[in-house]
């Protein structure tokens, strides 16, 4: 049964979608069936995999308003792993929700056929507070939270702490963070070493050891449609990727979950 990965951060720009993509790649590299819902009206997790999302039909939003099925909607990517594609019309979501009964569960029951096909099932959501952050939130068993190591970050933590315990409280009760995930680190910043280890003193080994570093490789994979390892498998970005997707394998060992996952060789922190 898939563990689901809710990949969220109420704060935009944190490399949410980049880890997203790329954390998708580096499972499936590493012998896991991964499946990718891109969660976010931008559509740019769907780009990112080399998917032309204005040719993509059906996509998530068919999913949510009962008009097609995860089966029918998943696309295999080059990369190794699956992807629900997302465009435009996933905004009209929203309202088309408003008179649906159960709305929030719209996309955990939608799972329920095909959780058992995958290892990993990752959620790219948007960075907002909406009715598709909720749906993905209320169908993950868990949350990473990218962010980077910033004054503004911190206080965009407290408030994303605060809506998951909500979330908990009134329509997901076996909800909870996975990790924080540091991105776009520079080492040579006082501030960033700071919060760094504001991060590990508060949250302690619930903060990923694995950094996800500045990497302009990172920054120039997504117009190439491809995950950085397609892309630059040598560069910083890649690696640390890989090494996160080992660390998630090592954590699933020791804490097992819903998913049944098997390390595979050659990738260690």
């Amino acid at each position: 049964m898939a563990r689901v990965l809710a990949v969220t951060n109420q704060k935009g720009g944190v490399g949410k979608t980049t880890t997203a993509v790329n954390l998708s790649a580096c499972l499936a590299e590493v012998a896991q069936r991964v499946l990718l819902i891109d969660l976010d009206p931008q559509g740019n997790a769907t780009t990112g995999c080399g998917v032309i999302k204005r040719e993509a039909m059906p996509t998530v939003y068919q999913i949510l308003i009962g008009r097609s099925t995860m089966a029918d909607t998943r696309m295999r990517t080059d990369f190794g792993f699956d992807v629900l594609p997302a465009n435009r019309e996933l905004a009209g979501a929203e309202i088309d929700l408003i008179d649906i009964e159960q709305r929030e569960y719209r996309l955990r029951d939608s799972l329920a056929d095909i959780r058992g096909s995958y290892d990993f099932i990752l959620l790219d959501c948007p960075p907002a507070l909406n009715m598709l952050t909720v749906n993905g939130l209320v169908a993950a068993d868990r949350v990473m939270i990218p962010m980077q190591c910033e004054y503004y970050a911190l206080e965009g933590l407290t408030d994303l702490v605060a809506t998951l315990k909500k979330v908990r409280a009134k329509l997901n009760p076996r909800l909870e963070i996975e990790g924080l995930l540091r991105t776009m680190f520079d080492p040579r910043s006082t501030l960033t070493q700071h919060v760094s280890r504001e991060l590990e003193g508060h949250f302690g080994d619930k903060v990923y050891r694995t950094i996800i570093p500045r990497n302009v490789r990172l920054a120039e994979a997504p117009s190439y449609g491809k995950p950085v390892i397609a892309f630059d498998r040598s560069s910083k970005g890649a690696q640390a990727y890989l090494l996160l997707a080992q660390e998630i394998l090592d954590r699933c060992a020791d804490k097992p979950g819903p998913a049944t996952t098997t390390a595979a060789p050659g990738v260690r922190p």
